[in-house]
C-alpha cells in the first residue's frame, strides 16, 4: 500500500481528544499505522501506507466524512447518530462504550411514556429527537454542553438523557434513570453513506479486524494422547480446524488452534480434564483471517 508518486492518500479523520482518541491511536498503532508523538498536532502522513490522519474533534467527525471531505473517519456511533450527517457506520471497534438513559427525579418517573410534553435536557439532541421521534413521542429538547444534571433543579428541563456508567452523579443529583436504553454507542469506523469505498479503505479495514479479531483470541498450544485428540478438537476447533502433528512420543500429538480469550482458563481445565498437557496460551498481535 506503500503510496508513489501521483496516488492519492486514504484521508482518515481521528478524535484529537478524550478517551476515545487514545483508544483510536492505540487500534491504529496496532495496525500498523503511525500515530502523532504530540497531541498539538492536527495531521499526520503515514506514506508508506498510504494514509493520513487528521486529528479532529470527535463530534466534528461524522460532519466530514459526510460531506466527502475526509474518506472515513473514527468516532462514538452517538455522535454519528447525533450529527445526523450522511455518514455509516462501518464496523465496531469495541472501545468507548456507553449507554444513554433519560433521567428525572428519583420517584417521579418509571416510563417514557411519561416524557409527552416535557423538557429534556442533553448534549445529544439528534440521538433524543431520533428517539422520541421512534417512540411517537412530542417533547421540547434542549442542547446543554457540559454537566447537564443541574438543569432540573435550575428549572430550565424537567428530564436529562445523558450517557450513564456507574449512576453515582445522577443520585448525588437526587435523579435516577428510568425506561430502556436510549443508545448503546461504543468506537465505530465510518464512512460516507451511498458512495462507493474509496481506494485503499479494503486495506485499512482488513487491517482493523485483523486487530479486533487479535485481541478477541489467543493461540492455544497443546500435547494430548492420540485417542482423545477428537474429543479435544471439540473443544478447540480453531478458526479454519486446529493443526495437529504428531510428537517424537509415541502415541501424542501437539495441537494448535485459535480460541477466544474470553473463556481460555477454564477451557484449558477443561483440557487438562481429558489428558491435555503443556497446555500454553499466547497472544495475537495481529492476523488476517
Amino acid at each position: 500500500m506503500t503510496v508513489t508518486n501521483g496516488e492519492r492518500l486514504l484521508r482518515i479523520a481521528v478524535p484529537n481528544k478524550g478517551s476515545l482518541a487514545q483508544s483510536a491511536s492505540d487500534i491504529l498503532r496496532e495496525a500498523g499505522y503511525r500515530q502523532r508523538s504530540d497531541s498539538k498536532e492536527l495531521a499526520l502522513i503515514d506514506a508508506e501506507n498510504g494514509v493520513e490522519f487528521f486529528y479532529l474533534r470527535p463530534r466534528d467527525i461524522a460532519l466530514y466524512v459526510g460531506e466527502g471531505t475526509l474518506d472515513i473517519g473514527i468516532t462514538g456511533r452517538d455522535l454519528l447518530l447525533d450529527s445526523g450527517a450522511t455518514a455509516r457506520e462501518v464496523v465496531q471497534l469495541g472501545f468507548g462504550r456507553s449507554r444513554f438513559f433519560f433521567a428525572g427525579p428519583a420517584g417521579e418517573f418509571d416510563d417514557v411514556s411519561q416524557l409527552e410534553g416535557k423538557r429534556i435536557a442533553t448534549s445529544y439532541v439528534g440521538v433524543v429527537e431520533r428517539y422520541l421521534a421512534e417512540q411517537g413521542i412530542t417533547a421540547t429538547v434542549t442542547r446543554l454542553d457540559g454537566a447537564v444534571e443541574t438543569s432540573i433543579k435550575l428549572g430550565v428541563a424537567d428530564v436529562i438523557a445523558d450517557v450513564v456508567e456507574t449512576g453515582s452523579t445522577l443520585r448525588a443529583a437526587g435523579l435516577a434513570t428510568f425506561g430502556e436504553v436510549v443508545l448503546e454507542s461504543e468506537g465505530v469506523l465510518i464512512a460516507r453513506d451511498g458512495t462507493p469505498d474509496p481506494a485503499g479503505f479494503d486495506v485499512f479495514l482488513r487491517r482493523l479486524q485483523g486487530v479486533l479479531v487479535a485481541r478477541s483470541y489467543v493461540m492455544m498450544d497443546y500435547d494430548i494422547r492420540s485417542q482423545d485428540v477428537d474429543r479435544a478438537v471439540a473443544l478447540t476447533p480453531g478458526i479454519e480446524g486446529p493443526t495437529v502433528s504428531p510428537l517424537h512420543r509415541e502415541g501424542w500429538v501437539a495441537v494448535r488452534a485459535m480460541v477466544p480469550s474470553r473463556g481460555s482458563q477454564r477451557l484449558m481445565d477443561e483440557l487438562y480434564d481429558i489428558g491435555a498437557r503443556g497446555i500454553l496460551l499466547t497472544e495475537i498481535n495481529a492476523c488476517r483471517l
